[in-house]
């Protein structure tokens, strides 16, 4: 069930005692101004009390009167000022467990159907705490709206912080995303880089075969030049020892 199954129940099977319906407008037609509405108000065996009237003021202003249109007619309810009794409290705890139960109300986590009916039931102690005693029903209102407003302030933050989550989801899947492509390029690079030191690399091992063949060539030239020389040397010599020799 969703929050608007919640107002439904709300509505039509509320855990809060009401009084019976009162028709308060009748629309023969169904048309008319506000300034045609007659109020018809049930006859009264005789004047109420001063305090009772105050109570009753009191009830109205904590709960509004629920107001409804049926068939061209308008009806009232208003908040019962019957007090309650140890019975009635027995009885609210009860509906209060069969309410849960038929409408499947989750045990833990968030429901707005048991906090719906939770707040029914609040409302009704509030009823029956403040017909005994006005200020203490007044002082429970004041807890009870500061409880609404820190589950209101409580829901800004959750959706806030759900918004908040879903940008840094979105802007990390994006970065995610580019850094995939940075990898790829950077994978690309290397790739690029290796095959560069692959031909470098055989550049250099035909480079240093090519050196040492011509390294090889020359030493077997200079070899070969000196093993000329020192015979050459040697032959001078010879003939020199021959030419400076004395004869005999």
């Amino acid at each position: 069930m969703d929050e608007e199954d919640a107002a439904t129940v709300d509505q039509y099977q509320t855990l809060v005692r009401y009084n019976n319906p009162v028709l308060v407008v009748k629309h023969p037609d169904k048309k008319g101004t506000p300034t045609d509405i007659e109020l018809k108000r049930p006859l009264t065996a005789g004047a109420l009390l001063d305090t009772k009237r105050e109570t009753e003021e009191i009830l109205n202003s904590i709960l509004p009167p629920r107001c409804w249109e049926e068939d061209g007619q308008l009806w009232q309810q208003t908040v019962s000022s019957t007090p309650a009794t140890r019975q009635d409290v027995i009885n609210l705890q009860e509906m209060l467990d069969t309410r849960l139960q038929q409408t499947q109300a989750r045990e833990t986590g968030i429901c707005p159907i048991r906090r719906e009916l939770y707040s029914q039931c609040f409302d009704e102690i509030i009823r029956q705490v403040t017909i005994n005693c006005s200020e203490r029903g007044l002082l429970l209102l004041r807890i009870r709206d500061e409880i609404s407003m820190s589950m209101e302030a409580y829901e800004t933050l959750y959706c806030s912080s759900v918004a908040f989550g879903m940008r840094k989801a979105l802007q990390a899947h994006e970065e995610k995303e580019m850094l995939r492509d940075r990898v790829k390029n950077l994978e690309l690079e290397k790739e690029t880089l290796e095959d560069i030191i692959n031909d470098m690399k055989i550049k250099q091992e035909q480079t240093e075969r090519r050196n040492a063949e011509l390294r090889a060539s020359e030493e077997k030239k200079y070899a070969e030049e000196v093993a000329f020389l020192k015979k050459t040397n040697t032959q001078l010599k010879a003939q020199l020892e021959g030419i400076t020799a004395p004869k005999k």
